[in-house]
């Protein structure tokens, strides 16, 4: 009976929207470490995008930018 109602709680959650998307985002900024930040783990590995939410064009982004800042020392 439990697993029931945790399947149907799994499916009745709603989708997860790319915040990139929503804000229209066009390119993300490697220089903004707090933003970085959000879409890593504390031991700094990112965060895949169905955790996060993201779309598949964004997630490239942000693991572009990620590493990038990573060169620069400005985020783990």
């Amino acid at each position: 009976m439990e697993k029931r109602n945790r399947r149907r709680n799994y499916r009745d959650r709603k989708p997860k929207i790319c915040r990139f998307c929503e804000n229209r985002t066009n390119y993300i900024d490697f220089l903004d470490a707090d933003l970085l930040r959000r879409f890593q783990t504390e031991n700094g590995r990112i965060l895949p995008k169905r955790v996060t939410g993201t779309c598949p064009d964004h997630q490239k982004m942000l693991g572009k930018a990620i590493k990038r800042a990573r060169v620069l020392g400005l985020v783990l």
